[in-house]
């Protein structure tokens, strides 16, 4: 198997690679054309990505069965092209959230002692304790996180170490039976509240925290009208993705409301590791930023390393992709034919050509082969059901049918 690795990559990510009996070119850096001559000319197999867009076009160029995005999000490859050409696409999710964890809690505490401010003034030779002495603290203050997943569920537990308060609102956790929502709210001396609307949440904290994938429903769903609700003074954190809020109503909010914000995702943002960078919204002083490194701690590269060399490994030794996020969790089969027949060649062929005579899409196919090898039994999702004239071609079109029959799914 060939695995083209287009991003700058651990080299224990390498290694681990050329261990599981891969053939590995690693060429950071590619991107656009470069990518697509690179995908061309390696006939990869696999392809392994960080930050770097994804495209049809560059799927179109080669073979790719499987893209790794070796990370946690996935919204800089395009997914729906990946699924209309039958290409895996799976991801490293929790891996980098200790790291993304930690420089969120940090934002939140360089924001309130204003850190950054007190290096500058001492760099440039004034001292001006007065003005530095003014920190509110963060003990029973509360923190809003906006979603609940992984990165969310680190920040809870070190923000409650610190002595904040929780309001949260996620889209998918149900607090009553979620094992991690339990834990959080068993804490008699801080309270844990989770709401309904992400609105709760902007009316109840002192501090925002955002942790939200990007897609249709999330972007700008930090917007104006949320942003209003936020206290005079409250301090807003992202780390997730810049999409998720509306920069011009930030910026808006930071000058109107006093908003102090901490930004470690930008638009437009450099897609290398250098470059220039400017915005308006960075200008302003109540603004901090940092160069989207949430993810880049040693410990977290390590770990997606890690995960994506066991993706590879198991696509390459099962055929299935952990982690994938594009296989259908439901298909449109409507029916499911039951096929008891004898183990023998041609019996499946002799089905599929009868669908296939008949129309009738197959959409999943199962056989369960029995001990001892001489009899197995098929199962065959379909997108209508077949009519009896065909049921019965099928049956007694091969004398190793033993039966048939149809469930309705």
């Amino acid at each position: 198997m060939r695995v083209l690795v287009a991003d700058a990559f651990e080299q224990s990510g390498l290694d681990g690679l050329r261990a599981a009996g891969c053939d590995v070119i690693h060429e950071a850096g590619l991107e656009g054309d470069g990518l697509i001559a690179a995908i061309a000319d390696s006939r990869a197999d696999v392809l392994v990505v960080r930050s770097t867009k994804v495209t049809a076009p560059m799927m179109d160029s080669g073979a790719l069965s499987l893209i790794v995005r070796a990370g946690a999000g996935y919204n800089t490859i395009d997914v729906a092209a990946a699924s209309a050409r039958g290409i895996y696409v799976s991801n490293c999710p929790g891996r980098n959230a200790v790291a993304v964890a930690e420089l969120a809690l940090g934002l939140i505490l360089a924001l309130d002692r204003r850190i950054p401010d007190n290096v500058a003034a001492l760099r440039q030779g004034r001292w001006d304790k007065k003005a530095f002495s003014k920190a509110a603290g963060l003990k029973d203050r509360t923190l809003g996180l906006l979603g609940f997943g992984a990165i969310a569920r680190e920040v809870a537990q070190r923000a409650q170490a610190c002595g904040l308060h929780l309001v949260i609102w996620s889209r998918s956790i149900d607090p009553s039976t979620d094992p991690a929502s339990r834990g959080l709210q068993a804490r008699s001396d801080l309270q844990v509240r989770f709401v309904s609307t992400p609105g709760e949440v902007a009316d109840a904290c002192d501090i925002l925290s955002i942790h939200l994938a990007l897609s249709g429903e999330t972007r700008h769903l930090v917007d104006a009208r949320l942003l209003a609700r936020l206290r005079p003074g409250a301090f807003v954190v992202n780390t997730a993705r810049a999409e998720v809020v509306d920069y011009a109503a930030l910026e808006a909010a930071v000058r109107e409301k006093g908003l102090r914000v901490a930004l470690d995702v930008f638009q437009d943002e450099p897609s290398g590791g250098t470059g220039e960078y400017r915005a308006a919204l960075l200008d302003l002083p109540d603004v901090y930023g940092t160069h989207h490194i949430g993810a880049s701690t040693q410990q977290a590269q390590d770990a997606i390393a890690t995960e994506t060399v066991h993706i590879v490994r198991t696509f390459k030794q099962t055929g299935k992709v952990p982690n994938c996020v594009n296989l259908a969790t439901r298909t449109p089969a409507t029916h499911m034919l039951v096929v008891r027949h004898r183990d023998r060649p041609g019996v499946l062929a002799h089905v599929f050509g009868q669908l296939r005579s008949a129309a009738i899409n197959v959409q999943e196919t199962e056989n369960v082969i029995f001990e001892g090898a001489e009899a197995a039994v098929a199962r065959i999702n379909l997108d209508r059901r077949p009519s009896d004239a065909v049921l019965a071609l099928i049956t007694s079109g091969n004398e190793d049918v033993v039966s048939v029959q149809i469930v309705e799914l």
